[in-house]
């Protein structure tokens, strides 16, 4: 398998390439050259594998021979193995609606079914092809601390993570925090993730710095994290289907980057038979008011009891834009360099018609966020994270959608507790992180003090261009 980019500057990798090169080196974002195809006999075939098999399955045509497969089989139970549920990601009843559990990883959110799986293939490759990787990040919540937990310990890796100072749940900064580890290295910047994405994006578009000191991303614009993501939506469908190919299947996705909800349309496109996919966002409305038919148009970045999706510039969007433009990546570069020079991006009335074929999209506010945890444990005894509750709130009224839960309630206790007086039990990977010791450090959100204390760590450790 061949990857190319969105914005068409790269020549065309194999899977080993695209996943070190992360970002690429256009400033596009990595995308097969081709979306391998499921027909009806492999639906029926794969409806009853576990994760852990569905995974072998899926991922094979994308990976080629860039990884044999003995090899890749014991990269997926190494990733699963960490987690505390036997279905790894189980589906649930909650009254009337089904919720797909993607948090039972070590750090308690969706994003550990792909980190997981990208720390330990950044570490085969490095340890079979030589090298060192010093990843770098942004996160607005969930990812910093799964992408620390793939990683930390690791040889030839070093962790560079930004957050929002004062924007993540105490609990979210406390997971990255308190990890302790050599190679790990939290930075809270002053400003917002948009702020931190867009330091993320201008190191990597820096070819030279890139080069120097080998930077690799772990964000959602690394291809694997998205690979990993399109098994679940197959696995949900397996377990509903009951092997029917004909049995159609619909999801609400809890979405502020766009890389969770876009696993699932290519999960369509290479032949899942689903019916709708709702993209369910908070007041950080951006996608809901396009796909409804606005601009793409990026506003304030309004905290909310979501802050994981408290998002204006959804990076992974590019890859759909990509698919939405007939696979043209001049009309990629014109799109985007609209939206750099006025913030405003439009699409043709034809685009528009696909955009409505493809998503449907709600947006819900903090208000409805804890009528919704309020009204499902009431009714049902389950309690919903404020991001999950997004999701459901967006559903509410569809009874055949699937609900991506995405992180446990734990994690957001002071909304839990707001909404229905008391908090979720903590899992063991939460409980005492409150008592342990942290470090991190707090920097200007800019590229140069950014790129300034990279240089400086790396120094002090001896690691050198």
């Amino acid at each position: 398998m061949q990857y190319l980019s969105t914005r068409g500057g790269v020549e065309p990798v194999g899977f080993s390439a695209a996943v070190m090169m992360g970002l690429g080196t256009d400033g596009g974002l990595l995308l097969p050259a081709t979306v391998p195809q499921v027909g009806p006999a492999e639906l029926r075939d794969w409806s009853d594998l576990g994760l852990r098999d569905l995974a072998v399955e899926l991922m094979l045509p994308f990976v080629g021979d860039a990884i044999p497969r003995a090899d890749l089989v014991a990269l997926i139970d190494r990733s699963y193995a960490t987690f505390s549920h036997q279905e790894i990601t189980p589906l649930v009843q909650v009254g009337g609606q089904r919720v797909l559990e993607l948090f039972h990883g070590p750090t308690a959110a969706f994003k550990d079914v792909a980190l997981q799986f990208l720390g330990n293939v950044f570490a085969y490759l490095l340890a079979r092809d030589g090298g060192r990787l010093n990843i770098l990040g942004a996160t607005s919540g969930d990812t910093g601390s799964a992408a620390i937990a793939g990683v930390r310990g690791k040889d030839r890796i070093r962790i560079f993570i930004l957050h929002p100072a004062g924007r993540v749940s105490p609990i979210q900064e406390r997971q990255m925090t308190t990890v302790l580890d050599a190679n790990v290295h939290n930075i809270a910047i002053r400003g917002t993730f948009d702020d931190g994405q867009r330091i993320v994006k201008g190191l990597f578009n820096d070819l030279h710095f890139k080069q120097q000191y080998h930077l690799g991303a772990i964000n959602s614009i690394n291809w694997a994290r998205i690979l990993a993501q399109i098994v679940y939506y197959f696995y949900a469908w397996g377990r509903m289907s009951r092997g029917d190919p004909g049995f159609r299947i619909s999801f609400a996705v809890p979405t502020g980057n766009f890389g969770d909800i876009f696993a699932g349309y290519l999960a369509k496109r290479m032949g899942l038979p689903v019916d709708r996919l709702l993209i369910a966002t908070n007041r950080n409305d951006i996608l809901t008011r396009f796909v409804t038919g606005g601009p793409y148009a990026a506003g304030e970045v309004h905290p909310t009891l979501s802050p994981a999706m408290d998002i204006q510039i959804a990076s992974n969007f590019e890859r759909y834009l990509y698919f939405l433009v007939g696979e043209d990546p001049a009309a990629v570069r014109t799109l985007l360099s609209a939206l750099d020079r006025t913030g405003y991006m439009q699409v043709t009335a034809e685009q528009r018609v696909t955009l409505a074929s493809d998503f449907d999209a709600v947006a819900v506010g903090d208000t409805q966020i804890l009528d919704q945890i309020r009204e499902t444990y009431e009714h049902d005894g389950y309690i919903l994270d404020p991001h999950t509750a997004v999701g459901v709130q967006a559903a509410r009224h569809r009874a055949d959608m699937v609900c991506l839960a995405t992180a446990h309630p734990a994690k957001f206790n002071d909304a839990v507790y707001q909404a229905i007086g008391i908090q979720a039990p903590p899992p063991p990977c939460l409980r005492e992180l409150l008592e342990k010791e942290t470090r991190c450090v707090l920097l200007d959100a800019t590229e140069e003090a950014v790129r300034g204390h990279i240089r400086s760590t790396l120094a002090a450790i001896g690691d050198r261009p």
